[in-house]
C-alpha cells in the first residue's frame, strides 16, 4: 500500500494570495508610526516604503529563483540545507518553531483578540481565549486540507484587498475636508532627519514587509512549482508595495503629519476624521478580518517545514506523516498549533519574538549567498534567473546582514539572548545526529 502524499492543490491565485495576506496583516492599519516619526516628510515617508518594496522584492527574486531549483516543501529551510548544510537547515527550523514563526502566529492572533475587544467586552482572559480560539479554528481548517487553508485564505486576502481599495477611494473622494480642517492647519513644516534617521525608517518599513517568503514552504502543494512560486512572489510582493504607499498617501491627506507619527490606530484616526468616530469602528472591524486571514496563511504554511524537516531525519518521524484521507501534514499542523496556543496563554511569545525576531534576517542574508553558491551546482536546474544577478542577491545580503548589525547595537543585550536560543539549536541538532547515526538499522527496510 502507497504511502499518503501531499496534494498540489494550490495555483497561482491562491499562491498570490498567501504571499499578499501573509505581508498584510495589522501594522499598516495600526502604526506606521515608527517610519513617519523617523523621517517626518512626506518625500522621506513615500522614500523608506518604496524602497523597503523594493528590498523586499529582491529578496522575492532570491527565494523565486532558489525555488526553481529547489521546489520542495519547507522552503527556506530547504534552500539553507542544499547550500550550507542540514546544520543551518535544522537552526532554521529550531528558531522558526520555537520562536520566529509560532511566535508571530501568537503576536497576530493576540492582535486579533484585541481587536474583537473593540465590540465584545473583553479583559485579558478573554483576548488570549480569542487568540487561542482561532489558532486552533485555523490550524482545523488546515488539517482538513490544504484545498480548505487556501480557499479560506484567498477568500480574506480578496476581501482585504478590496478594503483597501475602498480606503484609498474614499479617502481621497471624502478626506478633502479633514485635510483641509486638521492638515494644513497643522502641518509642521519640514522637518530634518538624517541618514541614521533613515536607516531606522528601512528596518521599520522592511519588518512590515515580513512573510514574503512563507509561500516557498508549500512547494509540494503548489502545481507546477517552478512557474507558479516565482509568479507569485513577484506579483504579491509589487502589489503590496502599491497598496502601502497608496494608503501612506491617504494617512498623510487626511491627517497631519505629526498625527500620523504619533497615531497607534493611524487608519481608525484617519477614518474617524473623515466619517466621525463610526469610521473607527469600521477600521476595527477591518483589522480583526486583516489580522484573521493573516493568521490563516502563517498557520497554512509553518508545519511544512516541521514535515520537512521529519522527512530529512531531523525531528521526530511522526511529525512528517501524512494523514491518510485529507492528505496533510496533520501531526505538524497539531504541534504547531498547540505550541503557538501556549505562547499566547503564557504571554512568553512577546519576550520571546521581541529579541529572537532579528534573527530572522541573518538567516535571509545566508540565504542570499546560499543562491551564488548554488549557482555552481550543474546538478541543479532551475526555471527562472534574477536578471540582475550577482547584485540583486548581493544588495539584499547586505541589507539583511546590516539590519542585524543595527539591532544588535540598538539593544546589546536582549539581541545577544535572541542569538542565543537560536544558537542553542546547535548542540540539539549534532545530539540529534549522532544519536541518528548509531540506531540500528531498519530490517524492514531494503539493503
Amino acid at each position: 500500500m502507497s504511502r499518503p502524499v501531499l496534494d498540489r492543490a494550490i495555483r497561482l491565485p491562491h499562491a498570490t494570495a498567501m504571499v499578499v495576506g501573509t505581508i498584510i496583516g495589522a501594522s499598516i492599519f495600526v502604526q506606521p508610526s515608527e517610519i513617519t516619526g523617523r523621517v517626518p516628510t512626506p518625500g522621506g515617508i513615500y522614500l523608506v516604503w518604496l524602497l523597503s518594496g523594493v528590498l523586499t522584492l529582491f529578496g522575492a527574486l532570491v527565494t523565486a529563483e532558489l525555488a526553481s531549483a529547489l521546489p520542495e516543501s519547507g522552503g527556506v529551510y530547504a534552500f539553507l540545507r542544499e547550500a550550507f548544510g542540514p546544520w543551518l537547515g535544522f537552526l532554521w527550523g529550531w528558531a522558526m518553531f520555537w520562536t520566529m514563526h509560532s511566535g508571530i502566529i501568537a503576536a497576530i492572533a493576540t492582535v486579533f483578540g484585541r481587536y474583537v475587544g473593540f465590540f465584545l467586552p473583553l479583559d485579558e482572559t478573554g483576548v488570549r481565549a480569542v487568540a487561542v480560539a482561532a489558532i486552533v479554528l485555523l490550524s482545523g481548517v488546515n488539517y482538513l486540507g490544504v484545498r480548505h487553508g487556501t480557499l479560506l485564505q484567498t477568500a480574506f486576502t480578496g476581501g482585504k484587498l478590496l478594503a483597501v481599495l475602498a480606503i484609498i477611494a474614499l479617502g481621497f473622494s471624502f478626506g478633502g475636508a479633514a485635510h483641509e480642517q486638521v492638515g494644513l492647519a497643522g502641518s509642521p513644516g519640514v522637518a530634518s532627519w538624517g541618514l541614521g534617521d533613515f536607516g531606522l525608517g528601512m528596518v521599520a518599513g522592511l519588518f512590515a514587509f515580513g512573510g514574503w517568503h512563507m509561500v516557498t514552504y508549500n512547494a509540494e502543494e503548489t502545481a507546477d512549482p517552478r512557474r507558479t512560486i516565482p509568479r507569485a512572489l513577484v506579483v504579491g510582493t509589487v502589489l503590496v508595495t502599491v497598496c502601502y504607499i497608496a494608503l501612506n498617501a491617504v494617512y498623510l491627506w487626511v491627517l497631519p503629519l505629526e498625527v500620523v507619527a504619533a497615531s497607534t490606530r493611524v487608519a481608525a484616526d484617519a477614518a474617524d476624521a473623515v466619517f466621525g468616530r463610526g469610521g473607527g469602528a469600521a477600521m476595527s472591524g477591518l483589522v480583526v478580518f486583516s489580522t484573521f486571514g493573516a493568521v490563516s496563511g502563517i498557520v497554512l504554511a509553518g508545519p511544512r517545514v516541521y514535515y520537512a524537516m521529519a522527512r530529512d531525519g531531523l525531528l521526530f518521524s511522526w511529525a512528517g506523516e501524512v494523514h491518510p484521507r485529507y492528505h496533510t501534514p496533520h501531526r505538524a499542523i497539531l504541534l504547531q498549533g498547540a505550541w503557538s496556543s501556549v505562547l499566547v496563554a503564557t504571554g512568553s511569545y512577546r519576550a520571546l519574538f521581541t529579541r529572537v525576531v532579528y534573527t530572522e534576517w541573518i538567516f535571509f542574508g545566508l540565504m542570499a549567498i546560499g543562491l551564488i553558491l548554488l549557482r555552481r551546482r550543474p546538478d541543479l536546474t532551475r526555471s527562472y534567473e534574477i536578471a540582475g544577478y550577482p547584485w540583486v542577491p548581493l544588495v539584499f545580503a547586505t541589507s539583511a546582514f546590516a539590519i542585524v548589525v543595527h539591532q544588535v547595537a540598538s539593544d546589546l543585550r536582549s539581541s545577544l539572548v535572541g542569538l542565543g536560543l537560536v544558537l542553542l539549536g546547535l548542540p540539539v541538532y549534532h545530539f540529534w545526529a549522532r544519536a541518528r547515526y548509531r540506531r540500528p538499522p531498519n530490517l524492514h527496510e531494503g539493503a
